[in-house]
Order: C-alpha cells, then sequence, then structure tokens
C-alpha cells in the first residue's frame, strides 16, 4: 500500500459518508511518511485504505492566494508558515483528519517538552528568560484538555511496562515532560494537571532542590537584564560590547551570550558565570523569587498525587561537556538522591540542555549503567519507541509564541508543524 501523508499544498477529496460531501482544500506543508511514489495509474494521487481517501497535490499556494482567502499573513515573525499553516487546518477543520491521516502509517510517541508555566508570558518586570515560559496557566490548562480529549496520554511507567512485555502503544500516545524543576511547575502546572487527571514527568537538578538556588544559565540571564554595568565583556567568547538601554535588547544579547556559553567546556561556562557575578556584584547565592527551584516537600506532594519524577543530573551541567568522572557522577549522585527523598525507583533522566552536543555516547552508556531504563534528549520529533531509541527519546517543545492553532497542529502532525526550538536548552 502506497500512503501519502502530508502536503504542500493539496486537495484532499474524500467519499460523502465520510466528510458531509465536502471537497477540502488548504495550504499544507508537505511531508513524507514513506519516500515511495505512487503506483501506476494514479498519477500523483495516493490511496489510503483500498482508496477510500486520496491525497493529490495541487502545487504551491502563494501567500496572495492565502491572503485572498482570508489567512493573515501578518504572523509573528518567529511563527511564520508554520503558524499560518496551522490557522488554515484549525479554521477549516482538518487537524483530526490529518491525525487519522497520519496514523494509517505511524505509530509512535509523542513527548511534549515544557519548561515554566506562569499566569501570564509576559510578566511584568520580569527579569529571567521569557523564552523559557512554555504557556502562560490558560494556554497550558486548554493545552492538557485537548490531549486528554483527543490522544492517549500516558506515563513513562506505562510505556516501560509496555515495552518490556513486547506490547504496542496506544494510537496518539502522548506523554507531557517539564524541565528543570522551576516551583512555578508546583504552583501552577500542577494544579492544572490534577485538576484534568492528567499526569507529567518532572526532570529535576538535585543540587538545585536540595539549595534552593536558581540556575546559573537563568542568573547568567537575570545578571544582563539587571545590572548597572554598561558593558558586557566576555573575553572567552570575544565579546566587548555596550549593553543595550531597553529590557528587550537585553534579552536579546542575553540569549546569543547564552547560545555561544554552551559550545564551551563545562568549566569555562562556569568561571565566566562566576566572573560576572564578582565584577557587577550580582551573587547567584541571593536568589530571586522570581526563579526558584520547587523543594523536596513540594515534589513528593507532586509525586504521591500520581505525577513522576526524573533526573535532570545535579547541577544542570551539560553532560558531553564534562570530564568523564564528573559527567558519571553526576548521572549517579542525582539517581541515588532522587530515590532516596522520593523513596521509588527512578527510571528516566532527561539530559541537560538535551541538544545533540550535550549528550554523547559516553554519556549514554553512563546512564544506562547507573540504571536509568530510558531518556529524553531536547532534539526535536517524534519517535518510534525501540532499544536503540530509548536513551536518546525525542521530544516536542512547546513554546509560548504557540497559540491553540499551532499547538493543535504541532501535537497532530509533528513533522510538518513541529521545529527545533531555537534554544540550546532543556
Amino acid at each position: 500500500m502506497h500512503v501519502l501523508c502530508f502536503f504542500q499544498a493539496a486537495s484532499i477529496a474524500l467519499p460523502a459518508e465520510s466528510c458531509g460531501s465536502r471537497s477540502l482544500q488548504a495550504a499544507v506543508h508537505l511531508h513524507w511518511i514513506t519516500q515511495s511514489a505512487p503506483p501506476n495509474g494514479h498519477a500523483g494521487a495516493w490511496p489510503l485504505r483500498g482508496g477510500s481517501c486520496v491525497v493529490r497535490c495541487i502545487g504551491q499556494l502563494p501567500v496572495g492566494a492565502m491572503a485572498d482567502r482570508g489567512i493573515s499573513t501578518q504572523a509573528n515573525g518567529r511563527a511564520g508558515r508554520r503558524q499560518l499553516l496551522a490557522r488554515w487546518c484549525h479554521r477549516t477543520g482538518m487537524l483530526p483528519l490529518l491525525r487519522r491521516l497520519r496514523g494509517v502509517s505511524r505509530h509512535d510517541l509523542r513527548v511534549l517538552a515544557y519548561h515554566r508555566v506562569l499566569e501570564s508570558t509576559e510578566p511584568h518586570g520580569f527579569s529571567f528568560d521569557t523564552e523559557l515560559i512554555s504557556a502562560s496557566a490558560d494556554a497550558f490548562r486548554e493545552q492538557m484538555a485537548h490531549l486528554r480529549r483527543h490522544f492517549s496520554p500516558m506515563r513513562f511507567g506505562e510505556v516501560l511496562e509496555r515495552i518490556e512485555r513486547g506490547r504496542t502503544l496506544p494510537k496518539d500516545a502522548v506523554l507531557v515532560t517539564f524541565d528543570d524543576g522551576y516551583d512555578d511547575n508546583y504552583r501552577v502546572a500542577f494544579p492544572i494537571l490534577r485538576e484534568l487527571d492528567m499526569s507529567a514527568m518532572f526532570f529535576v537538578s538535585t543540587g538545585h532542590i536540595d539549595s534552593g538556588r536558581p540556575y546559573a544559565y537563568d542568573w547568567l540571564v537575570h545578571m544582563i537584564c539587571s545590572t548597572r554595568a554598561d558593558r558586557l565583556r566576555a573575553p572567552e567568547l570575544g565579546l566587548d560590547r555596550a549593553l543595550g538601554a531597553t529590557l528587550a535588547e537585553r534579552r536579546a544579547q542575553a540569549a546569543e551570550l547564552l547560545d555561544r556559553l554552551k559550545g564551551l567546556r563545562d568549566e569555562r561556562q562556569a568561571a565566566l558565570i562566576a566572573r560576572l557575578e564578582v565584577e557587577w556584584n550580582m551573587p547567584r547565592r541571593q536568589g530571586h523569587p522570581d526563579c526558584r527551584p520547587m523543594t523536596w516537600e513540594q515534589l513528593r506532594e507532586m509525586h504521591r498525587d500520581g505525577m513522576e519524577v526524573g533526573s535532570h543530573g545535579v547541577h544542570h551541567r551539560m553532560l558531553a561537556k564534562l570530564p568523564r568522572e564528573r559527567m558519571v557522577a553526576e548521572v549517579k549522585e542525582s539517581k541515588a538522591t532522587l530515590e532516596r527523598e522520593l523513596g521509588v525507583p527512578v527510571d528516566v533522566l532527561s539530559y541537560p540542555v538535551g541538544g545533540p552536543d550535550a549528550f554523547d555516547h559516553a554519556t549514554v552508556e553512563a546512564v544506562r549503567a547507573a540504571g536509568f531504563r530510558m531518556a529524553c534528549s531536547y532534539v526535536s520529533g517524534a519517535g518510534i519507541v525501540a532499544p536503540r531509541t530509548l536513551y536518546a527519546l525525542p521530544r516536542l517543545p512547546v513554546e509560548r509564541q504557540m497559540d491553540r492553532a499551532w499547538f493543535e497542529a504541532m501535537v497532530a502532525m509533528p513533522e510538518v508543524f513541529g521545529y527545533a526550538s531555537r534554544l540550546r536548552t532543556g
């Protein structure tokens, strides 16, 4: 059987009994799940399930034509075409159909990746990284309700059990994860999850739960956004420039610095941040109410109420950037501490930062040897759960620019509407 999966600009023709005699046309990005050519005699059409549905490519629909049909082209620059197409698919009611078509040949696992959920994605006077705010409270509630209605939410424990027993995952299986362990996960996200009878995995860095200190990368952004200094000097990266006059300018400078910083070995990253703390007299130990980790008592309460807790290392270090001894210690010690504090086995780890340069073969072997049964990356995508992928599961970043249409399109068709986060974070 030849299956077309999802389309550059397509006409979808369905029989009357399945779509009420309607013919749908939409501008939808083309993505192939199979690479096969259409069978002879179909001239560009791919039949699905005995010819009950036919999808035909009809070529590019220009942006001008999209505007003529009522599709706004004034999307956020970060969103661009994906958001435009998502809104169009949402407006035409096509997303359920596209999700069903995808399910014909794909039986994979969607793992959503969140960081922070706050009441607003633009909190007043917020001097930390707004790009780590994955959703507002209202948007998060809407997203979780959508998953509850249209997908098969699971727990990692259930996924691992099915793997061990050789059973397939349910259709449209989805997992929800949070990285880092910010206290808004407890204050804002947890009550919503409990209200909707949903579970999520919270990957936490145990050293920060112990100390209550902000994460180093967060503190770097805070310092740049808040310092009274007028220049940023980072000779380690060849930077010497004036700091912006506005908070928006400084956030942009912090984002650039952070991305470049993560290319350095761990000791050089730590030294740069520590030096700026001293030069600007902004020691991280003083903390800040807008960037606190959860406490052990909060995590124990969440676990009792059905949430899962996993490892994100001890000090949120990029494991592949550490000397081997320290990398192994980060992995082993985080697992031991979590199991001691929670009183249960901890089987899953999320690689801090999680991009391709944040973990490697040695890291994977250390994670496996420590007794973890699964690990998540921050590489974008939905993946087949198999022995070769158990220690590098891709995830789908959820970010604050995603409106309802884009989120629903992304979980319906990750290959088309998901994207690699610009943040090298996790």
